[in-house]
């Protein structure tokens, strides 16, 4: 049977191919802020498991300083890591479908960059 798939120009092959390369960089990028994030949190909830429950602390609620205990801040900070942790792999994921579709896209497509060329060449 014929392919259903109508002609596509080399324009927008590569178009495609670039867009692709881009949602893969935005990907990257979310996932180390998600990390970063995720680090922080971590830090914060080993500085503050070992201290007393009624110590105060502080916490910056929407861009407000805002005083609590030890014991109110602890339990959102260990959720909020938690969360971040899930939305980590949720990205993880993404970016991995990604890499896939992108490199079958290349193979299809037989596209080489221009670092690939250069060490074509070389050889």
């Amino acid at each position: 049977m014929a392919s259903t798939e109508p002609p596509i120009s080399q324009q927008e092959i590569i178009s495609s191919y670039r867009q692709m390369n881009s949602e893969l960089q935005s990907l990257i990028q979310q996932l180390t802020k998600a990390e970063m994030e995720r680090n922080e949190h971590r830090l914060v909830e080993e500085t503050l498991e070992p201290l007393d429950p009624d110590r105060r602390a502080f916490r910056l609620v929407g861009g407000v300083l805002v005083e609590r205990t030890v014991k109110e801040v602890l339990p959102s900070v260990k959720e909020n890591r938690v969360n971040l942790d899930t939305l980590t792999k949720h990205i993880e994921v993404k970016l991995e479908e990604k890499r896939k579709e992108t490199f079958a896209w290349k193979a299809k497509y037989n596209i080489k960059t221009q670092e690939e060329m250069e060490a074509a060449q070389k050889q």
